[in-house]
């Protein structure tokens, strides 16, 4: 440990950061990345360290106190990095792997440790080895998203039991702050409820925001959450939509396959069941490429007049197209990939759902973006680097069957 102290601490750190005043943007970006990889090695060693802690006191609970104690957390974060390095140690091997070459940090390790420490040991390591792919250059949200699918494959009936316990436990809660303010959460409340919640919500603030609004649309979402919660007022009372992708088969009860609630993630299905059976639900048939999944076309067969091309983008989106956003397609603008006045054409081929930041940021120079004929966005960056976004597939890839 003493050799670990002096390597982080030493003069050639120092030199290190010394000679960051002379690099360019590119290599300025290569540099943060290259830190990022080695504090995920670090971040290996913390985990390993803290297993041998907890298996030489035998689990004792009071590890965790001193964990707080040492590195200066709260005790909540002490002890998830404790159940982490536990599972990373004993049934996550491959993730703890993907740590030590520098792929993934420990706050996306810990997400993998959460969103599979109900499972048994042989079904943790199953999902570890299915996620050893996937993981590298994801976020943590979209990490929690792919190891929650994962898990949900690997025990169907055990992650359905999860679900119920969880939103069993929803709950409301105060936090009082400095200065005149406090917080209010509903915590694990339905998620098809609290994202519906959310997107009245933001509508109705967008609503508000017109040119003479001073109240950004932060101030506003707030302003509506709360004059609705003391006055049942704040706006229209119409409902709000919210996405849930379900294979017609799963709808029916003839698999188990989990369906997919924008903005949320992966649900099992006997809650897609629950949610699309409830009061007042509005189903859509969904045309799909049966070779790749992807949303060819909408039905007609609805209740409320449609939207035409805007709300198959929006469909077929499901969230904001910069990889790494999760915000969801109702809530965001529609845009042309090819600006407009660029000579862009207003066609389901050519344009994309972007969030009010991420179309904001296209028009920053050196922002690049491009739409190819399967759907896949390529984003270039002002230093040249680029990155991918495709719709997910609503089911996997399917074989046509003989004539």
């Amino acid at each position: 440990m003493a050799l670990l102290k002096e390597i982080t601490a030493s003069d050639a750190l120092k030199e290190v950061n010394a000679s960051l005043d002379t690099l360019g943007d590119k290599d300025a970006l290569a540099a943060a990345a290259a830190a990022t990889e080695g504090i995920a090695r670090l971040e290996a060693v913390r985990f390993r360290a803290l297993a041998r802690l907890s298996r030489h006191r035998d689990g004792a609970a009071s590890v965790v106190q001193e964990v707080a104690f040492e590195l200066s957390v709260m005790d909540n974060h002490a002890a998830g990095l404790v159940s982490t390095a536990q599972a990373l140690t004993t049934r996550l091997p491959r993730t703890l792997g993907l740590l030590d070459q520098g792929q993934v940090g420990g706050y996306g390790a810990m997400k993998v440790a959460t969103a599979t420490a109900w499972l048994t040991d042989d079904d943790a390591r199953t999902v570890d080895e299915v996620l050893e792919d996937r993981l590298p250059g994801r976020n943590s949200e979209q990490i929690r998203k792919a190891a929650g699918h994962a898990a949900m494959m690997a025990d169907r009936d055990g992650a359905g039991k999860r679900v119920a316990r969880h939103r069993a436990g929803r709950r409301l809660s105060i936090r009082q702050g400095e200065t005149g303010v406090a917080s209010i959460e509903v915590e694990d409340g339905p998620a098809e409820k609290v994202t519906a919640a959310y997107t009245r919500i933001d509508r109705e603030a967008r609503a508000l925001k017109t040119g003479e609004e001073t109240r950004t649309l932060d101030q506003l979402r707030a302003d509506v959450a709360l004059d609705l919660l003391l006055s049942g007022q704040g706006g229209k009372s119409e409902r709000s939509e919210v996405f849930l992708y379900m294979d017609l088969d799963t709808y029916l009860g003839l698999n188990d396959d989990p369906a997919e609630l924008a903005g949320h993630g992966h649900i099992p299905a006997p809650l897609a069941r629950h949610i699309a059976s409830g009061p007042n639900p509005v189903l859509r048939r969904i045309i799909t490429d049966p070779l790749s999944g992807q949303v060819l076309d909408l039905g007609r067969d609805r209740y409320r007049p449609t939207a035409g091309l805007d709300e198959f983008v929006r469909v077929r989106d499901r969230e904001c197209r910069r990889p790494g956003c999760h915000r969801i397609a109702q809530a965001c603008d529609l845009d042309h990939a090819l600006p407009w006045q660029h000579g862009g054409h207003t066609a389901d081929t050519e344009l994309v759902d972007l969030c009010r930041r991420d179309h904001r940021l296209k028009d920053e120079p050196g922002w690049n973006y491009r739409l190819a004929s399967d759907g896949t966005l390529t984003i270039t960056t002002p230093t040249g680097k680029t990155y991918d976004s495709t719709p997910p597939p609503l089911h996997e890839p399917r074989t046509r069957p003989p004539f």
